[in-house]
């Protein structure tokens, strides 16, 4: 009974000790860095919208070349992404579909509260 005894003491503090660790590695891992318009955003915005949004390079549509225009619109920026390039409304006009990396880097910029910097 007493080889039992000690056994199951040994078993319980592996499985204890085993999820310390595991605790232990999900704290020291680093934390992913901050989605901005300024790092992330702004290079998709000026290599996909334009010249079409950028009044600097011919644009007459809504200027999406400041961070305020593109916060204001980011709704409706992702939905057209999102949409085939068939489908009414589509943007970016008249080019490819932009990649799913970089239409999650708007919905992130989104989701974690759009700053600018």
């Amino acid at each position: 009974m007493k080889k039992f005894y000690v056994a199951s003491v040994i078993v319980c503090m592996v499985v204890v000790f085993s999820y310390c660790k595991t605790s232990k590695k999900a704290a020291a891992a680093p934390a992913s860095a901050a989605i901005t318009f300024e790092g992330n955003v702004k290079s998709i915005v000026a290599a996909s919208c334009a010249p079409c949004h950028i009044p600097s390079k011919g644009g007459n549509k809504k200027a999406f070349d400041n961070y305020d225009n593109v916060k204001s619109s980011i709704n409706d920026i992702i939905r057209r992404i999102e949409l085939n390039p068939t489908d009414r409304g589509f943007m970016p006009m008249r080019n490819a579909k932009l990649s799913d990396a970089d239409i999650t880097a708007f919905k992130q910029w989104r989701d974690a509260g759009m700053s600018e910097k």
